[in-house]
């Protein structure tokens, strides 16, 4: 039997006829910049995620460099965030000129711990950004709690206040304490890539906030800057969401919930169907809705355990196998190996198990039962 981690075909077969449809719509009309799918597509997911205001980007990583870009953020300034994280979060730190500063991951959910935050807090910090990571909302509490006592304090003539942009690429509906991914902070920020739970047919992203002042501020500087046409106010970028891309958004937009209750029971089955916790380690579920971007588990043998499963045609990813504080490109932040060990440890055993919504219960149980015939799985608790 063959499970792939991802098969965007079987999704696409499934709800082909509203897609086409909702394609076509968009060549009739020709709108392929800021047409009206994209005003709906972002009052829809404003609404879905709990929040006032919603604006269409280019992609995931643009939504973060735009947030960025709209509370002035650059050149002395700081930003703190994990080392466990795709690439973009901090890569567009460093593309508005700031720096990243990074705090070490709990073990139990990936995310970044906020009982470090503070430590790395200096006179520079004008933002933390909490990941979102798998699908599970990071801590977001003390996070919040700590920015408030740092805005209260006295500040410099040329000191800004610190914000929180919510990087929810990976955590479209998830909660925390009754409260949606990307409502919390001052900004949230969604990726449409196609792998994403809801995914588009190329890149797109999403900002939400609930102030409607940064939102305008969002709109012009997706526009470069321009308010109105070929008047800059600020110097902006081409961020802007294809009409083509949020009409395949909205389609299935509809499906969403229900796609993310299989990820749920898949996830239950996983836990229910023998994988042991004294030969893996399974995601734990730590706040209100963790809705499965990925199913990662964790293994000492995690390269050996991922042949395995190639060899017997299961798909797997690892995510991620190098953390961003030992990237070559962020060489020049003097982190060295051993800086956050929580991190690198889960980036020698994590991997990700198919969680399709569409997947058989007949390809969860070869999963299963493949995993369960490596012998040499041990695991290892993070200490």
């Amino acid at each position: 039997m063959k499970v792939p981690l991802l098969n965007l075909k079987v999704q696409y077969e499934a709800i082909k006829d509203e897609i086409d449809q909702a394609v076509a719509e968009v060549f009739v009309s020709q709108q392929f910049i800021n047409g009206p799918q994209v005003v709906e597509l972002e009052k829809a997911v404003a609404e879905y995620s709990g929040c006032a205001h919603g604006v269409g980007v280019s992609s995931g990583s643009d939504a973060l460099l735009i947030a960025l870009m709209a509370e002035d953020i650059g050149p002395g300034d700081e930003v703190i965030t994990t080392p466990y994280t795709f690439f973009a979060t901090a890569g567009a730190i460093a593309r508005v000129g700031a720096k990243p500063v990074f705090v070490d991951i709990d073990p139990d959910t990936f995310n970044i711990n906020p009982n470090l935050i503070e430590q790395a807090v200096t006179e520079r910090t004008r933002a933390i950004i909490p990941v979102h990571l798998f699908g599970q909302m990071a801590d977001m509490d003390p996070i919040m709690d700590l920015v408030h006592s740092l805005n209260q304090k006295p500040k410099t003539k040329n000191q800004k206040p610190t914000i929180v942009i919510e990087d929810a690429a990976q955590a479209i509906g998830a909660e925390y304490k009754g409260r949606r991914a990307g409502s919390i902070g001052d900004y949230g920020t969604f990726s449409f890539f196609p792998s994403k739970n809801l995914g588009g047919a190329g890149d797109g992203g999403l900002v939400v906030c609930q102030d409607a002042e940064r939102a305008e501020r969002l709109k012009i500087l997706r526009n470069h800057g321009s308010m109105p046409k070929y008047f800059h106010k600020f110097i902006g970028g081409n961020f802007r969401l294809d009409t083509l891309q949020a009409a395949v958004v909205l389609a299935k937009l509809k499906y969403l919930d229900a796609w993310t209750v299989a990820r749920q029971e898949h996830a239950r089955v996983y836990r229910e169907s023998g994988l042991s916790e004294n030969r893996i380690m399974l995601p734990k579920e730590c706040m209100d809705r963790h809705i499965y971007n990925q199913f990662v588990i964790r293994c000492q043998d995690r390269d050996g355990l991922k042949r395995h499963l190639a060899d017997k045609d299961i798909g797997t990813e690892v995510y991620y196998p190098l953390p961003l504080h030992l990237q070559e490109c962020f060489a020049y932040l003097g982190y060295s190996q051993g800086a956050f060990p929580q991190a690198e440890l889960a980036a020698q055993e994590s991997l990700a198990l198919p969680i399709d919504p569409l997947l058989s219960a007949a390809m969860l149980e070869y999963v299963v039962f493949t995993i369960n015939q490596k012998p040499t799985i041990k695991n290892q608790q993070p200490e």
